[in-house]
């Protein structure tokens, strides 16, 4: 992060070209003594309006509008203000009516993600309960590095009414509220309890957001008394401001290193991360895999950094990886990540990359991720990094044998992938497999549309399967694995992205969860396609609770049988009439021609659309299964067969891990 620049007065820097301070009454105050009273939401509201980010001469607005809901801790403050600024075309904070706190902190995280992390939104809550429910959004935002303002609001500072309705009483501490739960899930948090103290927790909320290398949730707590207590505040606070987002470059001596290193590598693979995306380096990494002829591999958040017809794409990574992919990682002796933060789906927890002398390469921004497995760390943008990278390695390529191998595995896996997303004759009216569900909308989209997903088994059969075909369509919240977040995010880039269709798919578990913001999408004509899969339950746990001995305990959606466990009936839910009653336009698909007709009509329909269709649980086509393991701990002892035989298998799978130092 290169700092911010402002226009004629910028406040708060003393020295040359800047004016300087005075203090009258407690006051800090300029020369000239020019101020503006205001309560303490009107000037945050008046400040958030000016503040921009700027990188590669491109500004953006970097709060680009407030979600909200409104309680007896923000009404007559923030709300207030909001109100007082305006709310037409063209307002200076425009406001987003949302229905539950934690899908509108999604909602601005899909905005944020969709504008590469260089506008944000805020979202404003009361206190109590419509604070907490921050909490998991927060930690999605920071988990996931992507920036999001949080403005909940808080007790009395002045104490005049404690405790207040909804306050947390802490008998330890009297400084404590409810808005402490979310420091440990904000990257920067400060609770204003003067309003002078606005001065600088404002500036370093905005640098944090506005930096690549510390973004995530930013919480400002404000005290209700606080929010509407008037103030004189110095003009220059309110001047525009422009946080200049660098792109640093290698160091020239670590470049040499990493330049040498792959030139002695006999099997290289790149892993692309969410940061090829974020720095927008997509083009560069192109440049590079043209160049040398390294595959790519992809994570969740990375797939996409090439399109999947690319020569060198070879498709997903680690648990949920592709065949192709994993085996390459297997033998690799260099492994060249960019942009990501080696979780362990990537590394298939410490199973993955099997050769004994492999070494690793990461170039990233951060330090903290850029030293992971013993790392030779380059800290820089990932475009300047594979650009620098591409030049110091002119006249390089690898083996052509390598290339022929990784060619004829890419072509296997293609052959796998048509045949599970495809529909035979006979299936056309047959209710379709899940992964016939993603063929069919593969059948539909183009490189304009994005695909939104975070939880369940479908973010496993997307990350093998999905053919991306531009940079930004494939959308997979996966850093978290937050339930819920699919709906609300896809209003969210919806809003970044007008023009372009916007799919969010969700299993009924993941429906129930969190369907409110239909209401939001319906309401402000944001026109959002969700695909419903209805499939009785938490599949995906289903499965991994069958793997790890806890046989399939509490994972289905149906009637206690006499036994006391889930496994009667289905449970006559009809998902399809809810979403309508929300307002959305329903298409009903039950076979899978069905489907691929009601697809290709919410692609064309101009108002928010849900296509509803019930999965075939026990497909002929099944999904590839995982090619690589996944450490989820199983019981050490049991009396039951099913927790005996996998922990058999949990153990000898375990002595597959080792640490990469």
């Amino acid at each position: 992060m290169g700092g911010y620049t402002g226009g004629s007065k910028v406040a708060f820097v003393q020295g040359k070209g800047f004016r300087r301070f005075r203090r009258r009454k407690g006051r800090v105050v300029t020369a000239s003594n020019t101020t503006v009273r205001l309560t303490v939401a009107q000037a945050l509201i008046r400040f958030l309006a000016a503040q921009h980010s700027e990188r590669d001469g491109v500004r953006h607005r970097l709060i680009d509008g407030c979600w909200g809901i409104f309680g007896h801790g923000n009404v007559a403050g923030i709300g207030q203000a909001l109100v007082e600024s305006g709310q037409g075309p063209g307002a200076p904070l425009p406001f987003h009516q949302g229905r539950n706190e934690q899908a509108m902190v999604h909602a601005a995280v899909g905005f944020a993600r969709q504008n590469n992390r260089l506008s944000a939104q805020a979202v404003t809550t009361s206190i109590g309960p419509g604070a907490t429910n921050l909490v998991t959004g927060a930690a999605l935002a920071t988990v996931n590095r992507l920036p999001v303002l949080l403005l909940p609001g808080d007790t009395f500072a002045g104490r005049t009414a404690d405790p207040v309705l909804q306050q947390l009483e802490v008998p330890y501490a009297g400084d404590v509220s409810v808005n402490d739960c979310l420091r440990p899930v904000s990257r920067y948090f400060d609770r204003v309890t003067r309003p002078e103290a606005l001065i600088p927790a404002a500036l370093q909320a905005m640098r944090v957001l506005a930096d690549p290398a510390e973004t995530g949730a930013v919480t400002l707590a404000l005290p209700q008394d606080v929010q509407a207590e008037a103030y004189d505040w110095p003009e220059e606070f309110f001047a525009e401001r422009v946080w200049r987002v660098a792109r640093p470059v290698p160091e020239p001596g670590v470049l040499a290193e990493v330049a040498e290193a792959l030139r002695g590598a006999r099997r290289p693979l790149l892993v692309a991360g969410g940061g090829v995306h974020h720095s927008e380096a997509e083009d560069a990494l192109c440049a590079f895999a043209d160049a040398t002829g390294v595959p790519v591999a992809s994570t969740q958040a990375g797939k996409g950094s090439l399109r999947h017809d690319h020569p060198c794409d070879v498709g997903g990574i680690g648990h949920t990886g592709t065949a192709v992919a994993d085996e390459l990682a297997r033998a690799a002796d260099l492994v060249i990540g960019v942009g990501t933060r080696w979780t362990d789906f990537t590394t298939a927890s410490g199973t993955l990359f099997e050769a004994p002398a492999v070494r690793f390469v990461n170039l990233n921004l951060t330090s903290y991720d850029g030293h992971k497995l013993g790392a030779l760390a380059a800290m820089a943008d990932a475009r300047e990094a594979l650009t620098a990278l591409t030049g110091a390695l002119r006249g390089y390529r690898v083996s052509p044998d390598y290339e022929a191998e990784y060619g004829r595995g890419k072509e296997s896996w293609e052959r796998v992938v048509a045949e599970a997303l495809a529909a035979h004759p006979l299936d056309e009216k047959a209710r379709p497999s899940q992964t016939q569900v993603l063929g069919a909308l593969d059948s539909v989209v183009d490189e304009t549309d994005i695909v939104i997903n975070a939880a369940g088994s479908l973010p496993g059969d997307l990350h093998k399967l999905w053919r991306a075909r531009s940079p930004r369509q494939y959308h997979l919240e996966y850093g978290y694995s937050c339930m819920g977040y699919e709906i609300p995010a896809a209003i969210g880039v919806r809003m970044a992205a007008p023009d372009r269709p916007v799919w969010a798919l969700v299993g009924d578990g993941t429906y129930l969860m969190l369907p409110t913001e239909l209401v939001t999408a319906v309401q402000e004509g944001i026109n959002i396609n969700v695909v419903l899969v209805q499939n009785h339950g938490y599949a995906s746990i289903g499965g991994l609770s069958e793997q790890t001995g806890a046989e399939r305990f509490g994972t289905d959606y149906r009637f206690r049988a006499p036994d006391g466990t889930y496994t009667g009936d289905p449970l006559p839910v009809d998902l399809a009439a809810n979403a309508a009653s929300l307002g959305m336009e329903v298409l009903r698909a039950a076979t899978y021609g069905e489907l691929r007709t009601a697809l290709a009509a919410a692609r064309a329909s101009d108002r928010p659309t849900c296509v509803y269709v019930e999965t075939d649980t026990d497909p002929d086509v099944p999904a590839p299964g995982a090619e690589a393991w996944w450490d989820v701990v199983v019981a050490e002892t049991s009396r039951r067969g099913a927790a005996q035989r996998a922990r058999e298998e949990y153990d000898r799978r375990r002595a597959d891990q080792r640490r990469h130092l």
